[in-house]
């Protein structure tokens, strides 16, 4: 079996993170002997998210490339050229048999110089809208895993799995019922529930959005589970009643997920994958300011196949009363919605990906 090595890169974000956190468990669960390390950008979560999971992790002095003409541009070929140098580095002192990749800018100096070095590489790619690192290791890698459809018209077909999303492993098999999750909230087992999903940090307009409609659900009997982000707990905590209950931080999502009857959700790949094995009437409100529109794309790719509604940013303020009540009224309606949100469900992710790993091996 040998004592396999792996470096896994990827971050800036959670969505890039978790993945590649799952991937290394479910590795480490087949090779218990195995040596993992992980590459990240110097000053981002990764950094403080990874070791919490018990893995090593580097970091490379790297950041993406702004959007806009700016000073950081200036000194983005530096950093390139430095980064570069460290990963080819870390690659020749560490000797991984396969190397990684969930995205995120800190994974395409690795990639780049592992793949140069014929190490095998593959790459995660989570959202229906290919990330840019991604996109600049396609040729260089030996297998792309994906979690949507269409793929093709970013990456060479014949390297693309199909895969899906790693989750949470605590989600696929959630066992617990409504009356213990509404009791570990002390919300009123008869009345509707709404959860609120804003991400880890949380999210202002969707914040700004259940602050105004508070009444609106009050008058509905309906009541809330709201997980505003810790960025904005602060401001909110003040509106937390019987039927209110403002959280920064989820710590039983299995709870929260179980009481909801309707979610209202940003649609970042990661809880876009976990929302469709829980299988609720989900309303997605895109970030619009992440890279290349992603959310959005994502929550198109769901409302096409008639799996979940989207409203943007910009029509809350026109649209979401009745856009909600629409689901809120008719069963038919949640039925439809949630039986779509399944079937698209892929909750054998994380082990598919690592049997695509798994054949590099031999």
């Amino acid at each position: 079996m040998g004592n396999y090595k792996f470096i896994l890169s990827g971050g800036g974000t959670g969505g890039h993170i978790y993945p590649a956190i799952a991937i290394a468990n479910e590795l480490k669960k087949r090779y218990s002997d195995a040596e993992f390390l992980f590459v990240g950008a110097e000053d981002r979560m990764e950094m403080e998210k990874v070791p919490l999971a018990g893995y090593k992790i580097v970091g490379l002095q790297i950041s993406g490339l702004q959007r806009k003409l700016t000073l950081k541009n200036l000194s983005f070929p530096v950093k390139v050229i430095k980064s570069l140098r460290k990963a080819g580095k870390i690659v020749s002192e560490f000797k991984p048999d396969v190397v990684i990749g969930t995205g995120g800018y800190a994974s395409g100096p690795v990639l780049k110089v592992a793949s140069d070095r014929g190490i095998p590489c593959v790459l995660q790619e989570q959202n229906s809208y290919a990330g840019m690192t991604n996109k600049l290791l396609k040729n260089k890698v030996a297998k792309i895993c994906v979690a949507y459809d269409g793929m093709e018209q970013f990456f060479p077909a014949d390297k693309i799995v199909k895969t899906g999303n790693p989750v949470r492993g605590n989600l696929t098999d959630i066992t617990a019922d409504k009356h213990q999750a509404l009791g570990f909230f002390r919300l009123n087992l008869r009345m509707p529930t709404v959860l609120i999903l804003g991400g880890s940090l949380g999210a202002r307009k969707v914040n700004q959005l259940i602050e105004n409609e508070l009444r609106f659900f009050k008058k509905n009997g309906i009541q809330v589970i709201w997980q505003c982000g810790k960025l904005y707990y602060e401001e909110y905590k003040k509106y937390s009643s019987e039927t209110v209950k403002v959280e920064d931080f989820l710590h039983r999502m299995d709870f929260a997920y179980t009481a909801a009857d309707i979610i209202i959700s940003r649609a970042g790949a990661g809880s876009v994958s976990e929302l469709s094995i829980v299988g609720k009437p989900t309303i997605f409100i895109p970030s619009p300011t992440v890279a290349e529109d992603h959310q959005t794309k994502n929550a198109k790719a769901l409302v096409n196949e008639n799996a979940a509604i989207m409203i943007k940013e910009k029509d809350l303020e026109a649209t979401f009363k009745s856009v909600f009540t629409e689901v809120f009224e008719s069963e038919s309606k949640q039925q439809e919605l949630s039986n779509n949100f399944k079937k698209m469900a892929l909750p054998k992710a994380t082990e598919h990906i690592v049997d695509e790993i798994e054949k590099l091996l031999n």
